[in-house]
């Protein structure tokens, strides 16, 4: 159950802001939370992470499809709540999120923009938080295995 809490919990939060940004911001519109240092900027992502693979839609749909997949199955089969089932769970809220945005609109929404980054989601800091946990909790000396 605390698995699911996790995938549904990141759904909502990003699905929330994300619901919240087209509805307060113009596309391009840059509001200062920190002036320089942080700032609310409505961008629309037609790629990948960075914009890499820009227009390749249906191709970003089938890789989140197959991810999502593999996840999923990952997780049905271990259903021990531990740290990498934890990461998984991020990872897979996160992709979910960004590919509700691809179904549903073509492109991903991206706000939070720090200035010396791409403008990027909550679903992408939900991803990358997975994926550094992930990593954690498989390169931590003595659970390098046991844990998958």
């Amino acid at each position: 159950m605390a698995i699911v809490s996790i995938i549904i919990f990141g759904l909502i939060l990003d699905q929330s802001t994300k619901f919240l940004a087209l509805r307060n911001l113009a596309v391009n519109e840059s509001i200062p939370v920190l002036k320089g240092i942080f700032h609310l900027t409505l961008v629309f992502n037609r790629g990948a992470a960075f914009g890499i693979f820009k227009n390749y839609t249906t191709f970003l749909i089938i890789a989140s499809c197959a991810t999502i997949l593999f996840i999923v199955l990952s997780l049905k089969e271990s259903r021990k709540v531990n740290l990498v089932n934890i990461s998984l769970s991020l990872i897979l809220s996160g992709a979910i999120g960004n590919l509700i945005d691809r179904l549903r609109l073509g492109l991903v929404v991206d706000f939070l923009d720090f200035r010396v980054w791409p403008v990027f989601n909550v679903a992408d800091s939900i991803i990358t938080i997975g994926a550094l946990l992930l990593a954690f909790s498989l390169f931590r000396p003595g659970n390098a295995t046991h844990n998958l």
